[in-house]
């Protein structure tokens, strides 16, 4: 049966629980993550409670940097995540480069051998790590589906947040992706 993992990107402190620092709409993805992490949590725990193998696996990624090209330095304060693996059923995926996949060569291949073959994506930044995930992910033969509303990133010039979501929805969506809102994904 095909199974599917649900990516939850660089969503950590610099960028979503420091006030100096934050995304402006960093409280949304906070609630908006517990909600999905909330309902992905459940299904899998239904799934395992009836003795069966959980057809969603919980990625936790997570960017880290020098200091020379930011703050997301590992185990620093800034790197952190917001939301944490709960258990084994849950992993930290780590990166360097905003493409989960590129950082991690074996990845891919990893996954496919777990029979996953969807690709679910929210969290911070909406045009750098979220869109190059599900680009790498889409170059890497996986279905993907990107939670509307669940991710967001900085207002860049006069283009506020909320656009920029707006455009990489629309860039994800004609490269092959689907765009579904955060509320009516069901895992």
């Amino acid at each position: 049966m095909a199974r599917t993992a649900l990516f939850v990107i660089d969503i950590q402190a610099d960028l979503a629980q420091d006030p100096r620092t934050e995304i402006p709409h960093a409280a949304r993805i906070r609630d908006v993550g517990t909600a999905v992490l909330s309902k992905a949590r459940m299904a899998i725990d239904n799934e395992l409670s009836r003795g069966l193998r959980a057809n969603l696996s919980i990625i936790i990624v997570q960017h880290h940097e020098t200091p020379e090209n930011g703050s997301l330095v590992k185990g620093s304060k800034p790197w952190e995540l917001v939301f944490n693996p709960r258990n084994e059923t849950e992993r930290i995926v780590e990166k360097t480069t905003s493409d989960t996949f590129e950082s991690n060569q074996h990845l891919a291949d990893h996954l496919k051998a777990e029979g996953i073959e969807e690709i679910v994506a929210f969290g911070i930044q909406s045009e750098y790590c979220v869109q190059s995930t599900c680009e790498g992910a889409l170059a890497a033969g996986f279905k993907v589906v990107l939670l509307q509303g669940a991710h967001s990133t900085y207002d860049i010039g006069s283009r506020k947040a909320e656009e920029i979501e707006r455009e990489v929805e629309e860039k994800l969506r004609k490269e092959g992706a689907e765009i579904i809102p955060w509320d009516a994904w069901q895992p």
